[in-house]
């Protein structure tokens, strides 16, 4: 397909007299793009021991596990692969915790499911319920979690129930 090209309009050639006052305001004007500065609800929130990259070497050691155990064959491979997903997941449930907390941004669906999944390794190991009667439970505290998690949201980020970046 062709491109179309558009003709384009002349601008009337501007007269002596309209030009200098246009040049006198331009010169008085401020700047239109000054750089934002970031207020204090859109800081990411502190961790708690400070500025030691504690999170980051956590991901760091889970991707080695991760590597070392796909190199690795038989038994001791797969704990490694398991150890590797447990500590990264660890990590990324961390930051999410502190995140939404702080009322940085909402992770309500993530801390639920990870509550739901809690419940459900739990009780995979009880015969108390039967396979249903467990993904019920689960589905259970994934709504109740669900709810608390976005009222507690809510509190910390000045009545927003989620926050687009």
């Amino acid at each position: 397909m062709a491109r179309k090209s558009r003709k384009r309009r002349r601008r009337p050639p501007a007269r002596a007299n309209q030009q200098q006052p246009r040049q006198a305001a331009a010169t008085k004007r401020q700047p239109a793009h000054e750089p934002r500065r970031r207020s204090r609800a859109d800081e990411r929130p502190p961790a708690p021991w400070g500025s030691f990259p504690l999170v980051e070497l956590v991901v760091l050691v889970a991707l080695v596990m991760l590597v070392a155990g796909f190199v690795v064959s038989g038994t001791r491979g797969t704990v490694m692969i398991g150890t590797g997903l447990v500590l990264g997941s660890l990590a990324g449930l961390e930051l999410s915790v502190r995140e939404h907390f702080a009322g940085y941004r909402s992770h309500t669906l993530l801390l639920a499911g990870a509550a739901a999944v809690a419940v459900l390794a739990a009780l995979f190991f009880g015969e108390l319920l039967p396979p249903l009667g467990r993904i019920a439970a689960a589905a259970a505290v994934f709504g109740i979690a669900a709810w608390w998690l976005t009222g507690a949201f809510r509190r910390r980020s000045g009545g927003y129930a989620f926050r687009v970046r």
